[in-house]
């Protein structure tokens, strides 16, 4: 007990020591904030605020961001306006053309009627009036006559006489518009594999949202109508039929994927192209092969030239335009855009060769 007492002044001068150095500790850090307040915010604040202070004369600095925020706006706005007058008046000048095809096909073959109903009506009448001595006279114009006739073709189909919906294309106004409406789409579909059509050779993952590349057939598949037995294929169980759909896929881990959408009728047995993704008319597909990057369709592939290989693959359906478009989402950056009439629903369709995809929710 005598030996507690002894300790307890040492104890109490060194918390008094301690307290002592924590209180000039914070007289020192009050000390610093004071100064910022007082020194280096009225700056910052005059710098922001004040014209006089900044580096461009006459403006602070929040009034040349909004200065640089409405130029930068009211070039763009310049530019898509000019876009528009240019696509509004090739519409124009397309229709016209489309309307004078039309009214010339209309009076040259109103002018082949007047003529076949001539050339009919002077057969007739020789017909008609004229003994079989006569007719044997008139053979050469008979003749002369048929030729004249047979001289008329009959109508074909002419893409003179359509609308060209292409002069509405510009690479300007899809890089916008597939700007402004990943900017506006509230978020992307919750697609997730069928795994009814899971092919062997792939792992599904639990939420159904990865498929993961294994080169030995798994066995624990039951085969069924619906399976892919060969292809690494798999379709989405969701189909779209109307409207605007998007989806992303994380691809940053596999070097052969395809991704793109597929008729229902899209054939899922055998070796054969039928099923094969791309290969056929059933499906359109964006696929990395290495470094090789290629839009196909019904056994037509197009090389696409990527500066780099995408992290991630956006895909755009446009039904209302009948519209497939691939884009980068971190850059929005479009990297293929096809036009085609779409026969029926489609269904988002994916395979890997190559460690795993997944797609983004």
């Amino acid at each position: 007990m005598d030996q507690l007492w002894i300790q307890i002044p040492w104890m109490s001068s060194v918390l008094q020591n301690k307290i002592v150095d924590q209180c000039e500790r914070l007289q020192l850090q009050s000390a610093t904030i004071t100064k910022y307040v007082a020194d280096v915010l009225p700056g910052k604040n005059q710098r922001a605020v004040d014209p006089t202070a900044c580096l461009i004369p006459g403006q602070s600095t929040a009034s040349a961001a909004r200065e640089l925020v409405i130029q930068r706006l009211g070039l763009v706005r310049s530019l898509c306006e000019s876009e528009e007058q240019r696509l509004l008046e090739q519409v124009h000048g397309e229709e016209e053309r489309a309307h004078q095809s039309i009214l010339t096909q209309r009076v040259h073959w109103a002018e082949a009627l007047q003529k076949l109903d001539t050339i009919r009506g002077s057969l007739v009448d020789m017909l008609t009036h004229l003994d079989d001595l006569q007719l044997i006279e008139k053979e050469q114009e008979i003749f002369e006559r048929t030729e004249e006739a047979e001289g008329i073709l009959d109508p074909k189909e002419s893409e003179k006489l359509n609308f060209n919906e292409k002069c509405t294309r510009s690479p300007l106004l899809t890089q916008l518009w597939a700007t402004a409406i990943l900017g506006s789409l509230s978020g992307t579909e919750d697609v997730r594999m069928d795994e009814r059509t899971v092919s062997p050779f792939l792992q599904l993952s639990d939420d159904r949202r990865t498929l993961t590349f294994n080169a030995k057939k798994s066995k624990a598949c039951a085969d069924g109508p619906e399976r892919f037995d060969h292809w690494p294929n798999a379709l989405a169980d969701t189909s779209f039929q109307a409207g605007l759909h998007a989806w992303t896929v994380n691809v940053q881990n596999s070097c052969a994927y395809k991704v793109g959408v597929a008729l229902g009728q899209l054939p899922r047995k055998g070796s054969g192209s039928d099923s094969r993704l791309g290969c056929n008319a059933f499906s359109w597909v964006f696929s990395r092969y290495g470094q090789e990057f290629r839009f196909s369709h019904d056994g037509q592939h197009e090389p696409l030239a990527l500066l780099r290989c995408p992290a991630q693959l956006g895909v755009l359906l446009d039904l209302q335009a009948q519209e497939l478009l691939f884009y980068e989402p971190a850059s929005g950056t479009v990297l293929h855009i096809h036009h085609a009439s779409f026969p029926g629903p489609l269904f988002p369709v994916f395979a890997v060769a190559d460690q795993t995809i997944s797609i983004v929710h």
